[in-house]
């Protein structure tokens, strides 16, 4: 039980590590190479980490501030509604009462 339970943790935090690699503000993104549709969609899915992480991190932001303008904003408001408003979808429904 011990085993299967530090096994879990280890993958928890090798994920979390992979999904920090290309948050908002880390660098990555300048004037002449700014994020667009896909690194919209994705800091838009990764947006929870990122507002945790920018509490402890000033240099970290929630939305990437070098973007291509519409299309990222596209991209990062269909990963935040699919991801948020998703949630319902797997939620079980009350059954009616007579």
């Amino acid at each position: 039980m011990k085993l299967r339970y530090f096994l879990i943790m280890a993958m928890l935090f090798m994920l979390m590590s992979l999904l920090t690699g290309c948050i908002p503000g880390d660098g990555a993104n300048n004037a002449e190479h700014s994020a667009g549709f896909f690194m919209g969609i994705w800091h838009g899915w990764i947006a929870p980490i990122s507002l945790v992480i920018s509490i402890f991190n000033h240099d970290i932001r929630l939305y990437e501030i070098y973007n291509s303008g519409w299309w990222y904003d596209f991209g990062y408001y269909i990963a935040i509604i699919s991801g948020f408003g998703g949630v319902s979808l797997f939620r079980r429904k009350k059954a009616e009462r007579d």
